[in-house]
C-alpha cells in the first residue's frame, strides 16, 4: 500500500489519481473511472468528481493508495 499525502481537506478521484501519477491525463483517469476500474473504500467509483478525504483506500490497477 502506497501512502499518499495532501495538502488539502479533500480531493477529487480524477485529480486524486493524477496527484499520485497512477495516470498521466485527467482525461485518462476519466475513462477508467467511467469504465468501473477504480474501487474507493473497496467499491467501484464511477464518478469521477467523488470526493476523497484522508484514510480513503482508493485500488486502481493492481496498486492500492492510501490518503494521509
Amino acid at each position: 500500500m502506497k501512502e499518499i499525502e495532501i495538502n488539502t481537506d479533500i480531493i477529487k478521484l480524477d485529480s486524486f489519481l493524477k496527484w499520485c501519477g497512477a495516470v498521466t491525463l485527467g482525461s485518462e483517469a476519466k475513462m477508467f473511472i467511467q469504465d468501473g476500474l477504480v474501487k474507493v473504500n473497496n467499491q467501484v467509483e464511477t464518478r469521477r468528481g467523488k470526493k476523497l478525504i484522508k484514510g480513503d483506500i482508493i485500488e486502481y490497477n493492481n496498486e492500492i493508495y492510501k490518503i494521509i
